[in-house]
């Protein structure tokens, strides 16, 4: 049948050809044929470097390009360069800020209709690309592609100057920077031609010394108009200026995310990619980032460099101790509807309601025991897996918890911080004094359903139980 067919529609009004298939209309016989390809899969126009084919010679000219490095298109603003006039259009809108496609169910907005489309994702919950050897899921197939090299170990990209290969383009591109090929070579021949007279220090640039010696000379001579603040690099100054700016010019392909920093999107990448490099050598727990196996590592060597000059209290990192000096300044500013009770930070308003609410979304899937915390069902999980990370210097005894080990220290100092304010008893654990208030209080919570009898500790009721109505006798 001629593929010119009567027009009947308004999807094909005003045109002359319409598809038989799916009833597009087009203005010309010629793009009708180009159309009629989607629908048989005739690829006409091949790469002879690579082989890819493609539907449209246009489309072949601008793949051609990726092998020639040709980028024609410039941004007039910044001098950013590309191959294809969409990815120019794309990038204009960074600077006019143009976002023209809204999620109808949270109002954000992309600068393109495919990224919106990835985003939905996130209110279906679909994930519908799975690794076939670990089952981790994917929204995008670009992510699984990059997860797979993980498990294959495959490296496509390889530097041409010191065969230095890469899972993605993008990292082969960031590490391309280092390539002055004269500076570089010299990295190879080991050449640091270049010391600090301080400290011995050699570089091979003269450029890298000079920058160097302002560390021992305390010298920041770039500073910024806006607030004073001085760096001893011009590209530390660069980069906070984007502080003031807003500018972001790093974004993430995948979910629109913006970073100031080049590495700051290297390291939110691995949350797609699934990619965990560095790894923990002792329990062998892995991470995105090394800052965050350099601040687990303390954990293991109990290791607290951020102090409180009010208390004396330490910590691991520095925003815990900034969020313990809110409580120091009496700042709790999310207080819990239902019963009144205040907290420093939104999150842990949002755990403490699940008391009330009776919420307990974490579930062990060894046991389907179900806790209300994700810490609480770490903890947990080591009771499966023998694990006691944390053992006492002294003695080596080993914990599940750090707040385990904390009171057990108080055996070797001797410790004993909680005093009755009656008869002065001191205990070394606040659970002991809470105990002990009973005799002054006469408190007895814990009673027999059998026979009434009641008791101040729950281990003297299962003391009771056993002796008395089960007839069992402890040796």
């Amino acid at each position: 049948m001629d593929p010119a067919q009567p027009l009947k529609t308004p999807r094909t009004q005003g045109k002359t050809y319409s598809c038989e298939q799916c009833g597009k209309g087009l203005t010309t016989l010629r793009s009708l044929k180009r159309h009629m390809r989607i629908h048989t899969g005739e690829r006409p126009y091949s790469c002879e470097q690579c082989d890819e084919t493609f539907t449209l010679s246009s489309h072949l000219k601008d793949h051609m390009r990726i092998h020639t490095g040709e980028k024609p298109f410039e941004c007039g603003l910044c001098g950013h360069v590309y191959n294809h006039s969409t990815s120019l259009k794309y990038h204009m809108r960074i600077h006019t800020g143009e976002r023209p496609y809204r999620c109808e169910q949270c109002d954000k907005t992309f600068t393109q209709s495919s990224h919106l489309n990835d985003h939905m994702k996130i209110h279906t919950g679909e994930k519908p690309f799975e690794c076939g050897l670990c089952g981790h899921v994917f929204t995008q197939s670009a992510s699984l592609k990059y997860h797979m090299r993980i498990h294959t170990r495959e490296r496509p990209y390889s530097c041409e100057q010191c065969d230095k290969t890469f899972t993605r383009s993008s990292n082969l591109k960031e590490h391309m920077k280092i390539h002055s090929l004269k500076e570089h070579m010299k990295m190879h021949a080991g050449e640091r031609e270049y010391s600090c007279d301080e400290c011995g220090k050699s570089f091979m640039q003269l450029s890298s010394v000079t920058r160097h010696k302002r560390v021992h000379d305390g010298l920041k001579p770039y500073t910024c108009e806006q607030c004073g603040k001085t760096f001893s690099r011009s590209e530390n100054l660069e980069c906070h200026m984007r502080i003031h700016t807003g500018e972001r010019p790093y974004s993430c392909e995948q979910c629109e995310k913006t970073f100031t920093l080049s590495s700051h999107l290297k390291a939110h990448m691995r949350i797609h990619t699934g990619e965990k490099p560095f790894e923990c050598g002792l329990c062998g727990r892995v991470f995105t980032q090394s800052a965050s196996l350099t601040f687990h590592m303390r954990i293991h060597t109990g290791e607290r460099p951020y102090s409180c000059e009010q208390c004396d209290k330490t910590f691991n990192h520095p925003s815990n101790l900034r969020e313990h000096m809110k409580m120091h300044a009496g700042e709790k500013e999310y207080s819990c509807d239902e019963c009144g009770k205040s907290f420093i930070q939104l999150s842990g308003l949002a755990r403490h309601k699940r008391v009330h609410d009776g919420l307990k979304p974490y579930e062990c899937e060894q046991c389907g025991k179900t806790f209300s915390q994700s810490q609480h069902l770490e903890c947990h999980m080591r009771i499966h897996t023998g694990e006691r990370p944390y053992s006492c210097e002294q003695c080596e005894k080993t914990f599940t918890e750090s707040s385990s080990l904390k009171v057990h220290m108080r055996i070797h100092t001797g410790e004993k911080p909680f005093e009755c304010g009656l008869c002065g008893h001191v205990f070394t654990q606040s659970a002991g004094l809470k105990n002990h208030m009973r005799i002054h209080t006469g408190e007895r919570p814990h009673s027999c359903e059998q026979c009434d009898k009641t008791f101040t500790h729950s281990s003297s009721l299962k003391v009771h139980m056993k002796r008395i109505h089960t007839g069992e006798k402890q040796l």
